[in-house]
């Protein structure tokens, strides 16, 4: 994890119930957003509601300033981010962090990190220098880290937006609504995530009708999701409850509130037009949906990520 950030009220302290956590590739985060939507959250009754989150084409921290980090290769197995970050600040005084990155299935490093300046010149110094210096018992290979590019692109696919708190208004000083339409009591669609790919709409009606009467199915090609439209509130509640982890096809299914087709104003700021939890913001027939993120070279994933958050209402948040 590059970042975590829990957004609070500046007059309060309180947390405005929602947050932001910052991976440093891709596919970790997507594997974070597919195997914990919709899992109960720790010490609560509440449940883990993820969406991807994306850096703002407004976001000019982004835009301009240039990015100072450094890829480290070749790291001994027992490197932690302490001692390469130790490694590289006992030499240089701009040294803002450090990253050793692990595989999340194994939790071994996978031999490589990155490192953040606060200074080109000491940046660009530590690209010789430090490029077969040992760190513990091997000698480092120090290249330059992609630089991220968001000028007229909107960034996603390595930073999650985690909603910490169900239903209601996200109090950020704007209108939007609570992004699971929770409380919107003329919603009937059901998000269906974690879908089997062999789950055809007719398999998906069949579960679903035992619950009521269905309008529609919608299953996106390749995107392991799919929506349910009741019509009735009522029997979309109930499937809800009764079918949200459970098999249908060979996979466990993770279902939430989709978004209402109807309701035109439904948006979430930072770019997602659904607010569900699947792979940025698209729409499907009318039924708003989030699909993969593309492996677009311009994507910052493959660099420590500790730039701005995204812009979030009128807030914009950064790492401190």
């Amino acid at each position: 994890i590059a970042s975590i950030k829990v957004i609070r009220n500046k007059q309060t302290g309180l947390s405005e119930g929602y947050g932001f956590v910052e991976f440093f590739t891709h596919g970790t985060a997507e594997k974070v957003l597919q195997n914990y939507t919709g899992i109960l959250m720790p010490n609560t009754d509440q449940h883990f509601r993820l969406n991807w989150a994306t850096f703002s084409t407004g976001d000019k921290r982004s835009d301009n300033a240039p990015d100072l980090s450094i890829f480290v290769g070749d790291l001994a197995a027992d490197v932690t981010d302490s001692l390469l970050h130790d490694t590289f600040a006992n030499r240089y005084s701009s040294v803002k962090a450090a990253k050793v990155v692990f595989d999340a299935n194994t939790g071994r490093s996978k031999g490589y990190g990155f490192v953040r300046f606060g200074d080109d010149s000491e940046r660009t110094q530590a690209m010789t220098e430090m490029n077969g210096v040992y760190c513990s018992s091997r000698a480092m290979r120090i290249g330059a880290a992609t630089p991220r590019k968001s000028s007229g692109y909107q960034q996603q696919g390595i930073m999650l937006f985690c909603r910490l708190q169900m239903g209601g208004y996200i109090s950020n000083g704007s209108s939007t609504p609570s992004f699971l339409s929770e409380n919107d009591s003329t919603n009937t669609t059901i998000f269906v995530g974690g879908l089997d790919p062999n789950v055809t709409d007719e398999d998906l009606k069949q579960t679903f009708t035992q619950h009521g009467e269905i309008v529609s199915v919608k299953i996106p090609v390749g995107k392991g999701c799919g929506f349910v439209q009741f019509a009735s509130r009522s029997n979309a509640e109930e499937a809800l409850q009764k079918l949200n982890g459970t098999i249908i096809g060979k996979q466990t299914v993770r279902l939430s509130w989709g978004r209402n087709p109807a309701n035109k104003q439904f948006r979430v700021d930072f770019g997602n037009q659904w607010s569900g939890a699947y792979y940025g913001g698209q729409v499907y027939d009318g039924y708003g949906y989030v699909m993969q993120s593309p492996h677009d070279p311009r994507m910052y994933a493959t660099t420590a990520a500790y730039g701005a958050y995204p812009l979030f209402g009128s807030h914009q948040q950064q790492v401190s």
